[in-house]
């Protein structure tokens, strides 16, 4: 709510319903999710998101709006999860699939910690994280450093002593796609590419989106100056 590009980006409306809603109810598709959390900031700036996400179905705590790890924290414990999904509220075009398929690598491997970006392989903003409540309480304690509580996972993606697995996806020019609300563009981006898919309760996967991409090119030169250069990052 507080995005300096674009203030209050997750309550914005896109194909009849908010961004937020939209985030929500593709976790709740998400195979082998129990219960969706919002972890939503303290203080009045949350009082839209909390109204937003309980009409969703979502549980809500709030926490600490800078310390998000602890904010994560206290939304697992409030649940009593045993293993976490960290999906970010803007990312309306979050694939439940994909987000089951880290779920079900974390729980084949038996890490501590899945994703599907080390190194990123799927356009950016299908990205997802899955941790054990074991390993995400560690981190709340032995993370010290303002970035790594602001952002919930670095120490747990860097840490020698966590475990981790990542899912590979499709690479090549995928990963340069730009599916992410930060600034006006992106949700220029979005408004043109939901206008082409079919409506809530209908939930576009990945390969239902790219083939929109595909026919419809122009859609994502809408964000293209905003394309991220791709993260040095190596594998777990």
């Amino acid at each position: 709510m507080t995005s300096t590009r674009l203030p209050g980006k997750v309550l914005l409306p896109l194909a009849g319903h908010t961004v937020l809603e939209h985030v929500l109810t593709r976790c709740r598709a998400i195979p082998g999710v129990d219960v969706v959390c919002c972890a939503i900031p303290e203080g009045e700036g949350g009082s839209g998101l909390a109204d937003e996400a309980r009409q969703t179905g979502a549980v809500v705590v709030a926490g600490d709006e800078q310390d998000v790890l602890a904010r994560y924290l206290k939304a697992a414990r409030a649940v009593e999860a045993d293993i976490i999904m960290r999906v970010t509220s803007d990312c309306p075009a979050i694939d439940p699939d994909i987000c089951g398929q880290v779920l079900a690598a974390l729980d084949a491997s038996g890490a501590d910690y899945a994703c599907n970006n080390m190194p990123r392989a799927w356009p950016h903003g299908l990205d997802c994280e899955a941790m054990t409540r074991t390993a995400l309480e560690r981190a709340g304690k032995e993370a010290r450093e303002p970035h790594d509580r602001e952002h919930v996972t670095p120490w747990l993606r860097r840490s020698p002593e966590i475990r981790r697995v990542t899912l590979d996806g499709p690479g090549g020019d995928a990963v340069a796609g730009r599916w992410t609300l930060d600034h006006p563009e992106d949700y220029a981006f979005f408004e043109a590419l939901f206008d082409h898919l079919q409506p809530l309760p209908h939930i576009a996967g990945y390969l239902e989106i790219a083939d929109v991409l595909d026919v419809h090119p122009e859609i994502a030169t809408l964000n293209a100056d905003h394309h991220d250069a791709l993260p040095q990052e190596t594998r777990p």
